[in-house]
This record gives structure tokens, C-alpha cells and sequence, in this order.
């Protein structure tokens, strides 16, 4: 057998994973137009019948760029993220002992959309030093195969990499529990020795703009409810 030529083992290489990848990356993107849509029509819903409950609950949906949007729902905001690159996993990730995988290698390949929530109040203040957390991240594959590593419900109701492919009414439950999740998240004081000292910069910022660092477990692991992502 002759030995490939340099030009030859690029083209190979181009066809193995490239191309796959670019697959994965046009996935990814049908799959946030998607999540984009479906959080418009939400907030379009949910604010007229909140509206019903109490004028003051705001929900609203707002698009910052190309990679990210943001879901706002009463003191809580939701923003997904779509990264721009193609991920693989490492050799110790479970995925790898699936037989999805070791049929085909290629289907490791994941384009990846992160599910973050903030206070609502951390950018109506623009408080840039407040905390974010991460609840969930959405994996997705060339063939629309996806598992979700994530926060309780989000972490084991969406884990069937080999067998599950998303749809319109898989990602309107992965929102679903993202915010049911968020809402069920509250706010925790802080501890008083983390806050007992206070410089007078930061009181001046905190009479024009409230710029003391706030999150819904500052001072405390996010895993503080027992509930490590994966």
C-alpha cells in the first residue's frame, strides 16, 4: 500500500473532522435559533398572564449579540450562550463507554450552549463585579444527539446521549426546567464576616450605582444545595 502523501493525509484529516465539525457548528447554530425563538414566544406569554398576577413581575426577552441571549423573569435572568467552537471530551468522560461512541468517534464531537443565571437587579445596576452562575450546559452533536450536564432535574432527565435527538419540544422542556429551576433558587445572605468591612470607595459607587459584589450564594459553594453539576 503506498504511503499517503502529506496533501493526502490533510484532505483525510479535512473529511475525518473538519467537515463533521462544520456539521456539529451548523447544528448548534439551528438548535440556539431554536432556543431564541421559543424564549420570545415565552416571554410573550408568560408577561401577559403575569401581568394578571401583579403589574410589578417583569419577564422579557432581549437578544445582547449574535452568541447570547438573555430571559429576564421577575429578580432573575437567564442567559444562553452558544460558543463558538466544537468541542470533543476527554477519554474519562462516561459518554466515551456508550456504544453511540464507539461506533462512531465522530459523533464526540459537541457544539455547546450554557444556560447562566444572574440577579436581575446585578444589570439594572450594572454591578459588574456580581456572581453568575452556571446551571446547565446543553451538548449537541452532528446528528442532533444531545445530553445536558446541569442542576438537578436538568442534570439526569436530559443524560440519554446514545438514543435522544432534539427537537422544538426537547428544548421547550430544558427552558422549562431552567427556569423552574432558577425560580426555585433564592437569594442567600451572605456571611457577616465576608461584608463587615466596607471601604469608602465602595460606599460612594454603592450610593450612585449599588456596586457591592451580590449572588445568589456569595460566600457560599454553589453546590452548597447539594446539587454539583457533572
Amino acid at each position: 500500500m503506498d504511503k499517503l502523501q502529506p496533501e493526502d493525509l490533510i484532505l483525510k484529516l479535512l473529511k475525518e473532522k473538519t467537515v463533521v465539525q462544520l456539521d456539529v457548528r451548523n447544528r448548534t447554530e439551528e438548535t440556539f435559533r431554536i432556543i431564541k425563538q421559543t424564549l420570545a414566544d415565552l416571554a410573550h406569554t408568560l408577561a401577559k398572564r403575569a401581568t394578571e398576577l401583579d403589574k410589578r413581575i417583569k419577564i422579557e426577552y432581549k437578544e445582547r449579540n449574535e452568541f447570547e441571549v438573555m430571559f429576564t423573569i421577575a429578580e432573575d435572568v437567564l442567559i444562553f450562550y452558544m460558543q463558538s467552537n466544537v468541542f470533543t471530551f476527554d477519554r474519562a468522560h462516561p459518554v466515551w463507554q456508550t456504544s453511540y461512541l464507539k461506533k462512531n468517534e465522530a459523533n464526540a464531537f459537541c457544539g455547546s450552549i450554557g444556560v447562566y443565571n444572574f440577579l436581575s437587579d446585578s444589570f439594572k445596576y450594572a454591578r459588574e463585579t456580581d456572581l453568575g452562575y452556571l446551571i446547565a450546559r446543553i451538548f449537541i452533536n452532528q446528528e442532533l444527539h444531545y445530553f445536558v450536564e446541569g442542576k438537578r432535574q436538568l442534570g439526569f432527565l436530559y443524560n440519554n446521549f446514545s438514543t435522544a435527538v432534539l427537537d422544538k419540544a426537547g428544548i421547550a422542556d430544558i427552558i422549562n426546567s431552567a427556569i423552574l429551576y432558577t425560580l426555585d433558587f433564592s437569594l442567600f445572605v451572605p456571611p457577616f464576616d465576608n461584608v463587615k468591612e466596607v471601604s469608602v470607595s465602595v460606599m460612594e459607587e454603592e450610593a450612585t450605582k449599588m456596586q457591592m459584589q451580590t449572588g445568589k450564594r456569595l460566600g457560599f459553594r454553589f453546590g452548597a444545595d447539594n446539587d454539583q453539576i457533572k
